[in-house]
């Protein structure tokens, strides 16, 4: 079975990125797992912390989580144009320490998607990505993309994804990176 670990960057209980992360799991084509890891727990990066006391055990947790993934799905919001700073912080401490980079994200399948309540989705936070995934020796696929824009009309009130067209997007861009993450691994 082909296991994708998907990361919302979000730590918002109402999080429109960690309610497509949940939409996801349901659209993923057999023969797929879509994993939910998390960023619940994990601190501000200080290089003098981690030489005190190493690594947080939830930092622990997301690195082991990537490694074993043969896909990564980042699912990211869009603050002030960018990458929000609580998500790139995990992704900044996963990769710590740097002898471990090419174990967690070595030649390892990644797509960003995201949404926002925006009309342009999270098009600025899906490009800043890709310099820190190229940086981490990742393999971005770059075939699709999925923005979800004004997100508050896609999904309802308990944060279901509602919107059937979205629906449909979002098991055809599963579909294509699945397909991707398992030509990767051959």
């Amino acid at each position: 079975m082909t296991q994708i670990l998907g990361v919302s960057g979000s730590l918002r209980q109402g999080s429109y990125n960690s309610a497509l992360l949940r939409a996801a799991q349901q659209f993923v084509p057999a023969g797929v797992e879509l994993v939910a890891g998390s960023i619940a727990g994990i601190p501000l990066y200080n290089g003098d912390d981690e030489a005190a006391t190493g690594l947080p055990p939830a930092v622990e947790t997301l690195k082991e989580q990537i490694a074993a993934a043969d896909g990564l799905l980042l699912f990211t919001p869009e603050y002030n144009g960018s990458i929000p700073g609580v998500f790139k912080n995990a992704i900044d401490w996963a990769s710590r320490p740097p002898k471990d980079v090419a174990r967690i994200f070595g030649g390892k399948p990644v797509a960003v998607v995201g949404a926002s309540l925006g009309g342009f989705g999270t098009i600025l936070s899906q490009d800043a990505w890709l310099g820190v995934l190229r940086a981490l020796g990742t393999r971005p696929w770059c075939e699709g993309r999925l923005m979800v824009g004004r997100a508050a009309a896609v999904f309802d009130d308990e944060g279901v994804l509602a919107d059937e067209q979205l629906r449909d997007r979002l098991k055809e861009y599963l579909a294509g990176f699945v397909s991707f993450a398992r030509t990767q691994g051959d």
